[in-house]
């Protein structure tokens, strides 16, 4: 990792460096998961970005190398589905070139891994994946993937993922009261001993048209203690500075698992992220209403150096901490959507 001194000039208003990025190529999805995109304000007339309206692999390439000079190490590819996206590999390849960038990973719903696809983003440079499942129950899973999608391709795209050197892959399994809660134990036994670290998700307020209520939000605390009943955990520390999840073993060395708390306790004073659209607007906050537009300047012949201070700019001007902030009331402003700013 880079010495934290390289990042004393680009830290926020609240003294948080520039680290990760996290980049959308795509808004859109072959599922329809009720907690990000459900389908009756997802449906066939659904108005997802043209093709001219995305960024090319040039910009995006163009943008990360701008922001690796203000201290990004990290990248993640995230959707809608990126796999979506034909020239991912080109894309993954073209990143690792550029100086500064450390690590580069992939999240994914998995209905696009095959073995050959998971061996093509090795290759090409992806070091770390993660792919999404949120039950071991087929009808609960096909219920919340909304278009019938077995549970059996998700764990061959894992197995597929780990055959091709991308491990540990991470599974993500966001837990919903009333939809899947019943999965928690199911998951973590299925998962235990596998090599796969299993992580479990908070459900959040992404966006306005989920459906969100506190309620329905089973906290970090009822997760850790359903697990820790049956298969005892212990607390293990961060990897990596900013790390979304709290970390647990188990006792008896059958691997970990991962508890993102985003809603029960927030970690905005930690967050390093930056996020970019797949129309190239930059987000400084998961749950913001407006981003940065970039892309009319990245194709109007704005030169490197105007756009790296505004870049700068961005970053040093941000104050975000809205899960910390998180009331009734703004649980209820606009946000932008998960599908279009990536998770």
């Amino acid at each position: 990792m880079k010495d934290d001194n390289a990042h004393q000039a680009h830290r926020d208003k609240l003294g948080r460096p520039l680290r990760d990025l996290r980049i959308s190529l795509t808004d859109r999805c072959n599922f329809r998961c009720r907690y990000c995109m459900p389908r009756e304000k997802f449906g066939p007339d659904y108005a997802f970005l043209s093709n001219d309206e995305i960024l090319t692999i040039d910009e995006i390439v163009r943008v990360t190398g701008l922001l690796a000079k203000l201290g990004v190490e990290k990248v993640r590819l995230t959707g809608g589905e990126p796999l979506l996206r034909r020239d991912i590999a080109d894309i993954i390849a073209r990143i690792t070139e550029i100086e500064g960038i450390e690590d580069i990973a992939l999240t994914t719903n998995g209905s696009l891994l095959t073995a050959k696809r998971a061996k093509s983003l090795a290759d090409a440079g992806l070091k770390r994946i993660t792919i999404s499942l949120d039950a071991m129950n087929e009808s609960i899973f096909q219920g919340v993937n909304d278009v019938g999608f077995p549970v059996h391709r998700v764990l061959k795209a894992i197995a597929a993922a780990q055959d091709a050197g991308l491990e540990p892959v991470k599974v993500n399994m966001v837990v919903r009261r009333g939809l899947n809660e019943s999965e928690i134990l199911p998951m973590a036994e299925y998962f235990r001993g596998t090599g796969a670290v299993l992580r479990f998700i908070e459900y959040m307020d992404v966006g306005t048209t989920n459906g969100w209520q506190l309620q329905d939000v089973i906290s970090a605390q009822e997760i850790f203690r359903t697990i820790d009943a049956k298969f005892p955990l212990v607390a293990t520390e961060a990897r990596t500075p900013g790390e979304v999840a709290t970390r647990f073993r188990y006792a008896d060395g059958q691997g970990e698992i991962g508890i993102i708390h985003s809603v029960s306790k927030p970690f905005c004073g930690t967050c390093n992220r930056l996020r970019l659209t797949a129309e190239g607007d930059l987000f400084t906050c998961l749950f913001a209403a407006r981003g940065f537009p970039l892309r009319s300047r990245l194709r109007d012949g704005t030169g490197d150096d105007e756009l790296l201070q505004i870049l700068g700019e961005v970053w040093l001007t941000r104050s975000d901490r809205y899960s910390e902030l998180r009331t009734k009331q703004t649980a209820n402003l606009p946000r932008i959507e998960m599908s279009r700013i990536g998770g």
